[in-house]
C-alpha cells in the first residue's frame, strides 16, 4: 500500500488525538508510594501538584525519592494535552514501510529523524531524540481508558545518536490505571520494571500508589 505524506500525517494525527490526556483544569493529586526491588521495600505519601513537581515524604533514602519522583513526573508529563498543531505543525512524516507490525514513518522538518509507527490508530513504536539522547520505545499492549488510550505494556532504551547502538538497560514496563473522581480521571496505579543486572540476572522494581485522591 502507497501512502503519501500527507497520508502518513494525517494518519499520525488521528493516532496522536486519540492519547488519554488529563483535561486542563486537572489540579493533581495525593496518595501513598510503595517501591520495592528485590527484597526491599520503601513506604511513604506524594503530592503531585499542578505543576507536575512531585513530593516525597516519609522516605530518607534520596535515591528512592528520585526514582519514585521520576516515575510520577514522567507520567504526568505524558498527560498534559498539546495539540498536534502545537507539536508537529513544522514536521512532515515520511512513509518507511508499511508491515504488519504497523505503518513506520520518519520525520523530517523540526524534529528531523524522528521515528514512529501507527498501528490500529495507535502510535506503538516512538524513536524520539530527547535532550541529546535518543529513546526508542516499543509498546505491545494499550489500555483502552474510553477516552483515549494509555500504554500498558512496553519496552524502553537509550540509543547513543553517534554510533546508534543501545547505551543503556533496555527496561520492560507494565502499567496498570485506576479511575479516580468523578470527571474520568485515570491515575498510575502501580508501575513494574523489568530488567537484566550486572550479572545477567532479571531484577524487577514495583511502584504502587494507593490511597488515591485529586486535589483542589
Amino acid at each position: 500500500m502507497y501512502l503519501t505524506e500527507i497520508n502518513c500525517k494525517e494518519l499520525f494525527k488521528n493516532a496522536y488525538e486519540r492519547r488519554y490526556t488529563w483535561d486542563s483544569k486537572f489540579s493533581g493529586y495525593k496518595g501513598k508510594c510503595i517501591f520495592s526491588v528485590n527484597s526491599d521495600t520503601y513506604k511513604g505519601s506524594f503530592v503531585l501538584g499542578k505543576d507536575f513537581k512531585p513530593e516525597i515524604h516519609n522516605i530518607d533514602d534520596q535515591k528512592i525519592v528520585k526514582s519514585i519522583s521520576s516515575q510520577l513526573f514522567e507520567v504526568s508529563i505524558h498527560r498534559v494535552k498539546r495539540e498536534f498543531k502545537e507539536i508537529h505543525s513544522k514536521n512532515n512524516f515520511n512513509l518507511i514501510k508499511d508491515s504488519e507490525s504497523g505503518i513506520e514513518m520518519m520525520v523530517s522538518g523540526k524534529s528531523e529523524g524522528d521515528k514512529y509507527r501507527v498501528k490500529n490508530n495507535c502510535i506503538n513504536m516512538v524513536y524520539r531524540k530527547i535532550h541529546g539522547i535518543i529513546i526508542e520505545i516499543f509498546v505491545q499492549e494499550f489500555f483502552d481508558t474510553g477516552n483515549g488510550f494509555l500504554s500498558k505494556k512496553y519496552t524502553s532504551q537509550q540509543i547513543d545518536p553517534n554510533t546508534l547502538k543501545a547505551n543503556s538497560l533496555k527496561l520492560e514496563y507494565e502499567d496498570r490505571f485506576i479511575n479516580i473522581g468523578s470527571q474520568d480521571i485515570w491515575i498510575l496505579n502501580s508501575r513494574s520494571i523489568k530488567y537484566l543486572n550486572k550479572n545477567q540476572e532479571e531484577d524487577i522494581q514495583e511502584f504502587i500508589f494507593e490511597d488515591l485522591s485529586l486535589l483542589g
